[in-house]
C-alpha cells in the first residue's frame, strides 16, 4: 500500500530553462530524483521540488468532454502552424481555466520532453482519452499528418457530442415534465387534499368514487411517502447498476427501447448516425478495417448495434465484404447498406460513410424538432388530466352539494 501512494505522488517543481528563464510545473512520480533526472533530459535546471498531497486520477475528475475536444482542436491548429509540440502543449496548458485539464496537459508535455510519443502518453490517461483517440492520434504520428488527423478527432468529436445533445434534448424535456407534474400532484394530496378532507366530514353526505379514491391515495402517500419514494429510489438505481453489469438485461432493454414508437426510430437513427460517423473518421485515418471496426462498435450507443458490428468484423475477417455483413445482420438499412457498396466497388467508403452520417445526423435533427412539436400538446393533456382530476375530486362533492340545496 505504501508502494503505492508513493507511485501516486504529484510532485510541484521550479527552475530555470536552457536559456535561464524561469518556469514551474507539475510531474508525478516515485521520487523527486527521478523528477530531477527527467527535467534534466529536458534541459530544465530544477532549484525546488515539493511534494504535493493529490493524486493525479482525482485530479483528473473534473476534465469534460468538452475539455478534451477544446484541446484537441487547439493542438491541432498550433502544430499545423508550425509550432513544436512541446511548445504548443504549454500554450494550451496556459490557456485553460481548469485546474485539473492544465495538469493534464502539463503532464502530456513533459511524457513528450521525455521521448514518449503523443499516442504513447495519451494511452497513459485512459479515463479522458479513449482507444479510439488514441488509434487515430497514433495513425497520424505514422503517417506524418497528426495535424491533419487531430482535426478530424475534434470534428468527430464535435460532431457526435452535438448527436448526444439532441438525444438528450429529446428524452429530457418529456422526463422533466412528468416528474415536475408527480411532484404537484404529491403536493396536492399530502398538503391540499387534507384541508378539504375537514370540509367533507361536515357534509356528513356520501361521497363521489373518484373523491374517496383521491382521499384514499392522499392518506397513503401521507403514512408511507417517505417509504415509497425509498423503495422507487433504490428500485431505479438496482435498474440502472443491473443495465450497467449485466449485458443479457442490457441487451433486452435495448431492444425493448428500439421497438418504441417515435424514440425507437430515433435511438435507430442515432445508432446508424455513430456507426457510419466512426466509421469514416476511422477509415479515413488510415485504420485498417477490422481494428476500426473495434472501435465502431462501443461507438454505437447501444448493445443490440455493438454485437451487429462484432459480427460484422468476424465476417469481414472470413473475406466477406461489409456492405454483405451489414445486410446479413438485419439492423442496418437499405440505404446505408446501398451506399456502403457503392463505396467499396469505388474505392471511396470512407467518403460515403461520411455521406451516411451526414444523412442520419440530419434525419435526426428533424426527429428530435418534430418529437418535441408533438409532445407539447401530449404533455398537456397529461398534466391537464392529473392536476386536473385532482380538482376536479376535490369539488365534485361540494357541486353536488348546491345542487341538494
Amino acid at each position: 500500500m505504501a508502494t503505492q501512494a508513493v507511485k501516486n505522488s504529484l510532485y510541484r517543481w521550479e527552475g530555470t530553462d536552457r536559456n535561464g528563464i524561469k518556469t514551474s510545473g507539475q510531474i508525478t512520480a516515485e521520487h523527486h530524483t527521478m523528477i530531477r533526472v527527467q527535467l534534466r533530459r529536458q534541459g530544465i535546471t530544477v532549484s525546488k521540488i515539493r511534494r504535493h498531497y493529490s493524486h493525479t486520477l482525482n485530479a483528473g475528475k473534473s476534465v469534460t468532454a468538452l475539455d478534451i475536444t477544446l484541446f484537441t482542436r487547439q493542438l491541432a491548429t498550433l502544430i499545423s502552424a508550425g509550432i513544436t509540440m512541446q511548445q504548443a502543449l504549454k500554450v494550451i496548458a496556459n490557456g485553460f481555466e481548469s485546474r485539473a485539464m492544465r495538469q493534464q496537459v502539463t503532464e502530456l508535455q513533459q511524457d513528450i520532453g521525455a521521448g514518449t510519443s503523443l499516442s504513447a502518453a495519451l494511452r497513459k490517461k485512459p479515463a479522458h482519452f479513449d482507444p479510439l483517440f488514441c488509434s487515430l492520434v497514433e495513425a497520424g504520428e505514422l503517417a506524418g499528418a497528426l495535424d491533419v488527423l487531430l482535426q478530424r478527432v475534434a470534428t468527430y468529436r464535435e460532431k457526435t457530442a452535438t448527436l448526444k445533445k439532441k438525444i438528450k434534448k429529446a428524452m429530457t424535456y418529456p422526463s422533466a415534465v412528468l416528474v415536475v407534474a408527480l411532484a404537484v400532484c404529491g403536493i396536492l394530496l399530502i398538503e391540499v387534499v387534507p384541508q378539504f378532507q375537514g370540509v367533507f366530514r361536515s357534509f356528513d353526505a356520501q361521497l363521489p368514487v373518484l373523491t374517496l379514491w383521491v382521499i384514499g391515495l392522499s392518506d397513503s402517500l401521507q403514512a408511507h411517502g417517505l417509504w415509497l419514494l425509498l423503495f422507487c429510489g433504490i428500485t431505479l438505481a438496482g435498474l440502472h447498476h443491473r443495465y450497467k453489469h449485466c449485458a443479457t438485461w442490457r441487451q433486452r432493454v435495448d431492444r425493448w427501447l428500439l421497438k418504441l414508437p417515435v424514440m425507437g426510430n430515433l435511438l435507430h437513427m442515432s445508432a446508424m448516425a455513430r456507426f457510419a460517423r466512426t466509421l469514416s473518421t476511422t477509415l479515413a485515418a488510415g485504420v485498417p478495417l477490422l481494428e476500426a471496426l473495434n472501435s465502431v462498435a462501443s461507438a454505437t450507443g447501444n448493445s443490440l448495434y455493438k454485437d451487429a458490428v462484432l459480427r460484422l468484423k468476424k465476417q469481414v475477417a472470413t473475406g466477406s465484404q461489409i456492405h454483405v455483413a451489414m445486410a446479413a445482420a438485419g439492423v442496418f438499412p437499405g440505404m446505408a447498406i446501398q451506399m456502403t457498396a457503392i463505396g467499396e466497388e469505388s474505392g471511396t467508403l470512407d467518403s460515403m460513410l461520411d455521406q451516411v452520417a451526414a444523412y442520419y445526423e440530419s434525419e435526426v435533427d428533424t426527429l428530435v424538432d418534430n418529437l418535441t412539436t408533438l409532445l407539447e400538446p401530449i404533455i398537456m393533456v397529461v398534466l391537464g388530466v392529473m392536476v386536473g382530476g385532482l380538482v376536479i375530486a376535490m369539488y365534485l362533492p361540494i357541486f353536488n352539494l348546491g345542487r341538494v340545496i
